[in-house]
């Protein structure tokens, strides 16, 4: 009897590593799991812009792009909605700089020179800002891009651009960037949201070939 007791308490330790064996160790708390920071949105870049409207978010990202000649020119932004909210004055205060959008800043991509109200925007990838007014508003050229869009650097603004405002017709539930077609290489850069219309026109400078 003195001989089996060791080798059957080698048995039965045996039994038990084998229960806590490797699919343990790698499990994963679910509530740990779902506190995991989920990885940045990809930037946009001119060959893939960020997709449109995703079902369940309250700020979807969305695009609006106008081709010009060859050239394609877009704006990547987020786009949040009214949703009984009070939004010119209140959500978006006067006489402060404004995200234009919601979450990851706006982004401006061209492949060309631009004018955007007569003033020199050479190409490249830019964000947007907004500094809006009761009667006037201006459209901000910001150098700096990639970063959060309430994360602002006065100091790398490339312009600040006077926009023309009008009411639109109807009230605009969700903030809506539009790139309208004009005449020959312009293109209109147009924000609506809630009762307001800031717009501002924009010309490729030597546009590709078609």
């Amino acid at each position: 009897m003195n001989r089996i007791a060791p080798v059957l308490l080698l048995l039965a330790a045996a039994s038990i590593t084998a229960c806590s064996g490797p699919d343990d160790a790698e499990s994963v708390d679910p509530q740990a799991q779902s506190a995991a920071p989920t990885q940045p949105a990809r930037q946009p870049t001119a060959e893939a812009p960020a997709q449109g409207q995703a079902q369940g978010i309250p700020s979807p990202r969305d695009t609006s792009e106008a081709t010009v000649g060859s050239d394609r020119v877009f704006v990547d932004y987020g786009r949040p909605s009214m949703r009984g909210r009070p939004i010119m004055g209140a959500l978006v205060p006067y006489g402060q700089v404004w995200r234009t959008g919601a979450n990851a800043a706006t982004t401006l991509v061209t492949p060309r020179d631009l004018r955007i109200g007569g003033t020199a925007v050479p190409a490249g990838t830019y964000t947007l800002y907004t500094l809006p007014g009761e009667s006037a508003w201006q459209l901000i050229i910001n150098k700096q891009t990639g970063q959060w869009g309430t994360e602002y650097d006065q100091a790398q603004d490339l312009a600040r651009i006077p926009m023309q405002v009008a009411r639109t017709p109807a009230p605009v539930e969700q903030f809506t960037i539009a790139l309208e077609p004009g005449g020959g290489n312009e293109v209109n850069l147009a924000l609506m949201w809630e009762n307001t219309r800031a717009s501002v026109p924009m010309e490729l400078v030597q546009p590709g070939a078609r």
